[in-house]
Formats: structure tokens, C-alpha cells, sequence
């Protein structure tokens, strides 16, 4: 078999005269390329330092720099893609018409996503709080995008969507310092109830954790057809709650059944 030596150098002659023609738009386009990577991360670094400096939430600052970092790359390749020649006006009508078909797809997943943004943005609680949510009482371990991972006191791990979390009641209970126990204590008609209250508000002015102001209250809150509900509203410091509220349930009940006639029946929170 004989090799046309005229045909592979008229091949050869016209792929060096298009490499010629082509190699400065090429070395162009790579250059941009790489300028441009090293030019986002360092505006990256820039600007997560600014939001550092600005004390923004830790979780808002990494969720900001993620997005300006792929917004910054997706430019970068369409520039890249137009130096190398390629129409970029048609690629641009595939990644929307792909990013459509994605989002339709994905509708939850984009629900749980603006949630996540929501709360990052207007921070109804943080990571370290107690909320409640959803049923569960816990603290906050993490905000991530799609989901919150919550730690209950029972050192069980929940996560939460985004989506549900930020369209629903949330209570917060680290957003103040303090926090107020309405401890429920029911007692007998035939009570006094001026000894009780006396009672109650001396137990809560001598626990060390209860906080002199507010200052602990009794009131009536109800009158039922078995007795009398007292409510004991002492304050505390939030790490103090529960052992505080404790305290004052053990003392109160051992109080309340020296009295004469056995006027405790039973004590909640």
C-alpha cells in the first residue's frame, strides 16, 4: 500500500495554517482562564475577610462566599467558551432551558433552599440557641442550606428542613438572657392562701439562681371544681433553668405538705 506523501503534507500545510491562525485566540482564552481562577479565589478571600471583619454569623458568611464564588466561575467559562469562539447566545438557552427542567424537578429541594437563605439572612435564631420547632426542643448544632441539625437534651440528632422551619412557629429561648418558669401548684379550698403564696415567694428569694429582678411572683390562675391554681413565676438565667425549676418543685412540695390539711395536690410546670 503506497502513502500519498502529497495528500499528508497538503493535510499538514493546512493544520499548521489553522493551528497559526487559531493558537493566539487559544493561548488568549487559557489565559483568561487562568487569571480568572486565580482572581476568584483571591476575591474570595477578600471578601469573606469584609464579612469577618463586619462580625456577620459564620454560617451567613461561608453560605456568601460559596455563592460568589460559583457565580463568579459560571461568568468566567461563558467568557472563556466566547474567546474559544463557541456561540455563547445558544449555550446560554441550554443552561436555562437545563436549569428549568432542574428546578421543576428539585421544587422541595428549592423550598428548603430559600428557607436556609431566610434564616441566615433574618436570623430568628443561631447556631448555640435553644429553639423549639416543629415538636422538638433543642439546640442548634448547624444551619446548613437545605436542613437544620438540631441536638435535643436527650443527645439525639434532628434535622429539620429548611423549608418547614422557616414558615412555621419557632420559639427561641437564648435570644434573652433570663428566662421565667411558670411552676402550677394546686391547692384546697379550704387553703390559705395568703400562707402559700408567702411560702412560695420565700422559697424563691433564698435559691441562689433565682434572680432578684424580676423578682418572683405567685398569682391565681385559675379556680377549678377541685381547687385553686397558684402559679410560681421565678427567674433565671437560661443555664440555671432547669435545675432552678427543680429546686423550687423539691422545696415547694416539701413545704406544702407540712401544712395542715394536705393542701398540695400537685405541682407542674
Amino acid at each position: 500500500m503506497l502513502i500519498d506523501t502529497q495528500k499528508i503534507e497538503t493535510y499538514t500545510d493546512r493544520f499548521i495554517a489553522v493551528l497559526v491562525d487559531y493558537s493566539p485566540r487559544l493561548i488568549g482564552a487559557f489565559l483568561i482562564l487562568f487569571l480568572g481562577l486565580w482572581g476568584i479565589r483571591l476575591l474570595n478571600r477578600l471578601a469573606t475577610k469584609i464579612m469577618i471583619s463586619r462580625n456577620l454569623e459564620p454560617t451567613l458568611t461561608t453560605f456568601l462566599a460559596n455563592i460568589l464564588i460559583w457565580v463568579l466561575r459560571v461568568l468566567l467559562f461563558v467568557i472563556f467558551i466566547s474567546k474559544l469562539g463557541v456561540e455563547t447566545s445558544s449555550f446560554v438557552a441550554i443552561l436555562g432551558a437545563a436549569g428549568l427542567a432542574v428546578g421543576l424537578s428539585l421544587q422541595g429541594s428549592l423550598s428548603n433552599f430559600a428557607g436556609g437563605v431566610l434564616i441566615i439572612l433574618f436570623k430568628p435564631f443561631k447556631v448555640g440557641d435553644t429553639i423549639e420547632a416543629q415538636a422538638e426542643t433543642a439546640k442548634v448544632l448547624e444551619i446548613q442550606i437545605f436542613t437544620t441539625k438540631l441536638l435535643t437534651a436527650s443527645n439525639q440528632v434532628v434535622y429539620i428542613p429548611n423549608g418547614i422551619l422557616s414558615n412555621n412557629k419557632i420559639k427561641n429561648f437564648s435570644q434573652n438572657n433570663s428566662r421565667r418558669a411558670d411552676l402550677v401548684f394546686k391547692i384546697n379550698y379550704e387553703t390559705d392562701i395568703k400562707q402559700v403564696k408567702d411560702m412560695l415567694i420565700e422559697i424563691m428569694k433564698k435559691h441562689p439562681q433565682v434572680l432578684k429582678n424580676p423578682a418572683p411572683a405567685v398569682i391565681v390562675s385559675d379556680l377549678t371544681d377541685t381547687g385553686i391554681n397558684l402559679v410560681a413565676r421565678p427567674w433565671s438565667k437560661n443555664e440555671n433553668f432547669g435545675n432552678m425549676s427543680s429546686d423550687i418543685l423539691e422545696q415547694s412540695l416539701a413545704e406544702l405538705e407540712k401544712m395542715e390539711k394536705s393542701p398540695f395536690v400537685k405541682a407542674s410546670t
